[in-house]
Formats: structure tokens, C-alpha cells, sequence
């Protein structure tokens, strides 16, 4: 007779072995994460950085390749730069994200973008 941790072990290796091993692994997305910190200038008006922020969505409805965007931060953490906000968009693939730099949608973006932004920084993140 086995005792109850053994039964336990077992039965948990048959289900993972039943599952193809996949009952334990995170889904690894192909899609890009383009993570943006910005530091807002001090005088830009508080419309017109959110107008700026509004017009990362606009862009994600013109340009095909951007999936998704967070553009509401929970949390962020400054550090020595005092950035003050996290911006995040979604691109289909690499290549979507190379075929957005310097397109129409992203110069017409940066129209309402330079004015207000005193500091930016990205990150593009894929598996």
C-alpha cells in the first residue's frame, strides 16, 4: 500500500504528463511589449499631456501592427530620472515594431508627444 504523499506525487505526475507539461508553463506570447517611461515637462498643461497619452490609442486604431495599449499606470517608479508615467504598447511582432518607426502614424503622434515630453525611455521586451 502506498502512503498518501506517494499517491500524491504520482497522481500529480500523471496529470502533468497527461497535460504535455504544459499545465505549468506561462503562455510566451511572439508579441512585442514596448514598455515607455516619461517624464513629463513641468510646465506642459495637464491637457495637453493627456492628450498625448489619448493619442497613443489613436495611433493603435491607425497603425495594424500594435495590438494592444496600457496607458493607465498603477505604479511607477521614478528612480533618479523622476519619470512620472509608464506607457505600454503591444506590436504584433518585431517587424511591426521596426515598420513603425518613422511611419506616418508614429510622426503624427510625436506631434502632440515632443511638446509635453522633457524625458523618455523604451523598452521592447519579446519572447
Amino acid at each position: 500500500m502506498l502512503n498518501p504523499m506517494r499517491r500524491m506525487l504520482i497522481a500529480a505526475t500523471m496529470t502533468f504528463a497527461l497535460l504535455g507539461g504544459q499545465a505549468m508553463a506561462a503562455n510566451r506570447p511572439k508579441t512585442v511589449i514596448h514598455v515607455i517611461n516619461v517624464k513629463f515637462k513641468d510646465d506642459a498643461k495637464k491637457e495637453d499631456i493627456a492628450a498625448a497619452i489619448a493619442a497613443i490609442e489613436t495611433v493603435a486604431g491607425k497603425y495594424k501592427g500594435i495590438k494592444n495599449v496600457w496607458l493607465n499606470p498603477i505604479t511607477v517608479q521614478g528612480g533618479a530620472a523622476k519619470f512620472t508615467h509608464v506607457l505600454v504598447m503591444e506590436f504584433e511582432s518585431v517587424e511591426a515594431l521596426k515598420k513603425y518607426t518613422d511611419s506616418p502614424e508614429q510622426k503624427e503622434w510625436y506631434k502632440v508627444w515632443i511638446p509635453v515630453r522633457e524625458l523618455s525611455n523604451t523598452h521592447d521586451i519579446t519572447n
